[in-house]
């Protein structure tokens, strides 16, 4: 059963105004359009409509995508879509109600981000100079996973950063966010280095192209691809090649396990949450929070690992 015409002019109507006067990424878009269609799929197989839907529809469709073992967090984001359409539904006039206001959430199961220790951060980097096909792959490399580190950038705010950003203070780094949202992030001595030493590589092999008629780019990290810039799956391999040259296990290394890095570390070494907040780029400080609970995962395991009293008697 596929959705009917009424059902995806729903869908595409909401996800344009989100566009528009929310400036919603564009995978925030694709997540709820995923979302939202699989809701309309679940209605057109019982012959419902979205202006008709009632609570009790909607409650029912979470208890089948509970029954197919989808996780909390899947369920929660998509009752989550769902309001949000009929909010929207009910700001166009298209309904009097939103059929989901009153229904609470199954709520998220706290899982602790994974991270990894200073040792591993350091082995990464080093093979990070030493991993590529040429000179100017391992100049580029060096540059990202410096950035990463400094930085704690999300990945693809990592890969799409224009060199104009980079320009200018060699100090800091303009980094545009979810929302099209700004914020001036420091650079360590490490990645400052990696980053004016990566620019001269830039500008040499931008010119190099140029001589041959070939556009410049506006990108850091250019690419021949249709976007311009190399792709985040393209990113992922490589810190995947990096995590078995440096003796990583490589399921430990994700470009977000690298961010959740960045954040742990300045919180064991005393930067307060607020800060660590604005560096992130998160909107609301309770996402921050989850680090404190690596931090106190983390003193929990110290005690119980060297305090005389936590040993069992012999």
């Amino acid at each position: 059963m596929t959705p009917t015409h009424d059902h995806l002019r729903w869908i595409s109507t909401f996800l344009d105004a989100q566009a528009a006067e929310l400036g919603a990424a564009t995978n925030t878009q694709l997540a709820y359009a995923r979302d939202l269609k699989d809701f309309a799929t679940w209605l057109s197989g019982k012959s419902i409509k979205f202006e008709s839907a009632t609570r009790d529809d909607v409650e029912s469709y979470l208890i089948f995508c509970d029954a197919q073992g989808l996780a909390k967090s899947t369920r929660a984001r998509r009752l989550s879509a769902i309001k949000q359409l009929y909010r929207f539904g009910f700001e166009e006039g298209w309904r009097t109600d939103n059929p989901a206001i009153q229904i609470a959430g199954p709520g998220r199961d706290k899982r602790l981000p994974k991270t990894l220790s200073l040792k591993e951060v350091d082995g990464l980097l080093a093979a990070s100079r030493a991993v590529g096909r040429s000179p100017s792959d391992r100049l580029r490399n060096t540059c990202l996973m410096e950035l990463l580190y400094a930085t704690g950038m999300r990945v693809s705010e990592l890969v799409s950063l224009p060199v104009a950003a980079a320009r200018g203070n060699p100090r800091m780094l303009l980094i545009r966010g979810k929302g099209d949202k700004e914020r001036m992030v420091p650079l360590s001595p490490p990645a400052r280095d990696a980053l004016t030493t990566w620019l001269e590589k830039w500008e040499t092999l931008q010119e190099d192209g140029w001589l041959k008629r070939k556009p410049v780019s506006r990108f850091l990290f250019p690419s021949r691809g249709k976007e311009g810039h190399i792709t985040r799956h393209r990113f992922y391999i490589l810190i995947k090649e990096l995590a078995v040259h440096a003796g990583v296990v490589p399921s430990k290394v994700t470009p977000h396990t690298l961010r959740h890095a960045f954040a742990t570390h300045l919180l064991e070494n005393g930067a307060d949450l607020r800060s660590i907040q604005t560096l992130l780029g998160h909107a609301d400080v309770a996402t921050t929070e989850i680090y404190t609970h690596v931090l106190e995962a983390r003193l929990q395991e110290l005690v119980l690992t060297h305090h005389p009293l936590a040993k069992d008697d012999d």
